[in-house]
């Protein structure tokens, strides 16, 4: 081995990207002046992939593993150089390390309120946020769209805009779904998957991929909440009357367990026990009746209303023997059924108030009109 090939071997670059962070999505390998030896050793690691870019335009894309750095390795660059020097001499590019790893738990959410309209509330305010998952799917289109010369791009640099393209769409969406908004805590699926879809290809279009969407909570204003626990507190109660009975007792129950400072129990224990008195007199009096306006005396040449007709009485329910044993009460038009199918004939049994013993049916005055249509037995059956 010759003195040039020995320091040529100590002197061959080794460019690689080591990342300790959790946010950096491209990373430029700082070289002073640029200058890459002939054989240099480029190590793209798993979940990386290496862009070579020569006085501003791009050369080489590199996948995970490791090139020596030569013509048969850079088509491209060695067309753009024409190696005039034997390959021997240093070139003039930049290497870009792109991360395609996933970078997850990235946050969004709507700044302001978003207008709807509900079908139970009426025109209502809602806020959303959540979180959603990104990786480089195209280093050269994002090289191209985003990132440019940056030497050190990371999420904070495009998280922004990326917020906001997710809740346009998301608001968007919002209105057009028309989900009620007691019922949108069952629909968060949906909803992220819908989101995902419309804006996937809107990410795609600067070299990312979208991997997840999720919607964590949609909130309304705290002044609705507000009004919307009280009802909710009014539906848990649903008996007013057993509720304030109840109150009362606890309160006379705290004044009777403390009898030195049970005054204050004692005290709300009897006025709620004043207002339910009061409640129920309020109620009886609510059910009486008010006694009628005296009627206007009639001019004497108008004819007297005509009388309503009285009503109509209604019958006792009988009670019917089956089988020796008792059955009913049944009012009248269940009889009458019974009658037509056979189940009462003139020989059961019946007995209704007023009546001293069990009697056949056929015998009772008001239960004869029952079998009229029907023939009398035979003789000797």
């Amino acid at each position: 081995m010759g003195l040039w090939d020995k320091l040529m071997g100590e002197f061959i670059d080794v460019i690689q990207w080591i990342d300790d962070s959790n946010d950096t999505l491209v990373y430029r390998f700082e070289r002073h002046g640029n200058e890459i030896k002939f054989g240099a050793k480029l190590t793209v690691r798993e979940g990386q992939v290496a862009i070579l870019v020569n006085e501003g335009q791009l050369a080489d894309t590199f996948e995970p593993g490791m090139y020596e750095l030569k013509t048969n390795n850079l088509p491209i660059l060695s067309t753009l150089q024409g190696w005039k020097y034997g390959f021997e001499s240093p070139f003039k590019a930049e290497v870009y390390f792109f991360s395609t790893r996933r970078f997850t738990d990235l946050k969004w959410g709507t700044q302001n309120p978003v207008m709807l309209r509900d079908p139970e509330f009426g025109p209502i305010r809602l806020r959303a946020f959540g979180n959603y998952t990104i990786r480089i799917k195209d280093a050269p289109t994002f090289l191209r769209e985003i990132v440019g010369t940056d030497g050190r791009f990371t999420t904070d640099e495009i998280t922004n805009q990326l917020r906001n393209m997710v809740v346009s769409r998301f608001a968007n969406i919002l209105g057009q779904a028309k989900i009620p908004a007691l019922d949108l805590a069952g629909n968060y699926d949906q909803l992220g998957q819908f989101v995902l879809q419309r804006i996937s290809p809107e990410f795609e279009t600067v070299g990312l991929e979208l991997t997840n969407l999720l919607v964590e909570n949609i909130s309304l204003p705290k002044e609705v909440e507000a009004v919307l626990d009280k009802r909710t507190s009014m539906g848990i109660v649903d008996n007013l009357d057993q509720y304030t009975q109840f109150q009362a007792a606890e309160a006379l129950r705290d004044a009777a367990a403390n009898p030195s400072g049970g005054s204050e129990a004692l005290n709300m224990g009897l006025g709620l026990a004043m207002a339910q008195r009061m409640n129920d007199a309020l109620g009886r009096s609510a059910q009486q009746p008010t006694a009628p306006a005296p009627a206007p005396q009639p001019a004497p040449q108008a004819a007297p209303p005509p009388l309503a007709p009285p009503p109509l009485p209604v019958a006792n329910p009988y009670y019917v023997a089956v089988n020796n044993q008792q059955a009913g009460p049944f009012p009248m038009d269940e009889l009458q059924q019974k009658a037509q199918t056979g189940q009462l004939t003139r020989e059961t049994l019946v007995w209704t108030q007023g009546m001293a013993k069990w009697t056949p049916a056929g015998e009772v005055a008001e239960l004869a009109a029952l079998f009229a249509h029907l023939p009398p037995p035979l003789p000797g059956g």
